[in-house]
């Protein structure tokens, strides 16, 4: 059996309500149920009142083509507006790295019928981006992951996946990176 693990970041003060929150956790609850995956670290321990739909950026380190990435978009598309934003190939490892000195370029692909941003970047890019110029709202909440492989540990210094959710927190926003450690 799989283990899923959720590593939330949270700003300290947010004025987005507690019912977003517990939303996504009881959606990812079902996500692993489907997949016979079994919680370790939960989201958040409360039910839900009612279902929100949320407006959520998803994104990762894996790239715009990672498996994880749209197993977490077709998981919440039908109940929430989603915005795909990704490196446009595998950039694992990264940390926190944005890029400096290289143009930043964002090209709209289409992967299996649905739309999404390849960002020539780190996953840090990805959302300074998507925040400050690809989107013309702010996402209730951010969204990194399904990360392949448990980011635990003195991995999460290095982990692209949290690296997002991190620069997501910075700008306000409430995020988490998801992984799945498989036996």
């Amino acid at each position: 059996m799989s283990r899923f693990i959720v590593n939330r970041c949270q700003p300290r003060q947010s004025s987005y309500p507690l019912a977003y929150n517990l939303n996504l956790h009881y959606i990812l609850l079902e996500i692993l149920k489907i997949k016979g995956w079994q919680a370790v670290q939960p989201f958040c321990a409360r039910q839900s009142q009612a279902a929100k739909t949320m407006k959520i950026l998803l994104t990762n380190d894996d790239g715009i083509q990672s498996p994880g990435l749209w197993a977490l978009y077709h998981a919440l598309n039908s109940q929430h507006q989603l915005v795909v934003v990704a490196p446009e190939r595998e950039r694992s490892a990264v940390g926190h790295g944005i890029t400096l000195h290289k143009p930043l370029r964002a090209l709209q692909v289409r992967i299996d019928g649905h739309f999404g941003w390849a960002v020539a970047g780190t996953p840090a890019d990805c959302v300074k981006l998507s925040i400050v110029e690809l989107l013309d709202f702010a996402p209730d909440i951010v969204i990194s992951g399904i990360n392949p492989g448990a980011n635990v540990g003195v991995n999460l210094n290095y982990s692209g996946t949290v690296a997002a959710a991190k620069e997501a927190a910075i700008y306000g926003l409430p995020a988490i990176a998801v992984s799945v450690e498989s036996p």
